[in-house]
């Protein structure tokens, strides 16, 4: 039975735990999708649901307990001025978990987490073809 066992272990201990699912946290930040196996992405989505709640309300406090889990400032930046603006109408449910595969050496089934915000639009260079210019033609040479 497991009944009180709130967290999933993940065969680590606490710190090995933390460090892992604070970078897969990162990464899922940076990334906006990452694939991993099913147990540490749904523990993956407990976290990532609680930090941009957390980054909602946006004070200080708010950026220093993101900053305990966040510790690289670019994605720290990025989650407070990116993303979190596209999931304030939210309340809640800011990621998604897929089933995705089933890992062929071990059979560990892999799934998708992604954040559930729009794609960012990257504009693309317009191409303009350079006409090419006419060869002057060549006079009758008979005249």
């Amino acid at each position: 039975m497991s009944h009180q066992n709130k967290v999933k272990k993940l065969s680590r201990p606490k710190p090995h735990r933390e460090a892992l699912l604070a970078n897969l946290a990162t990464s899922l930040f940076a990334h906006r999708m990452i694939e991993t196996t099913h147990a540490k992405a749904t523990e993956l989505r407990r976290l990532a649901d609680r930090l941009i709640t957390i980054a909602k309300k946006d004070t200080l406090a708010a950026q220093r307990q993101v900053a305990q889990t966040i510790r690289d400032k670019a994605i720290h930046k990025k989650l407070f001025t990116e993303i979190v603006p596209n999931l304030q109408d939210r309340n809640s449910g800011y990621t998604r978990v897929i089933k995705k595969k089933v890992r062929r050496g071990d059979a560990a089934i892999i799934s998708v987490v992604e954040l559930l915000t729009p794609r960012p639009v990257e504009e693309e260079p317009e191409k303009t073809k350079k006409k090419k210019k006419a060869a002057p033609k060549k006079e009758a040479a008979a005249e």
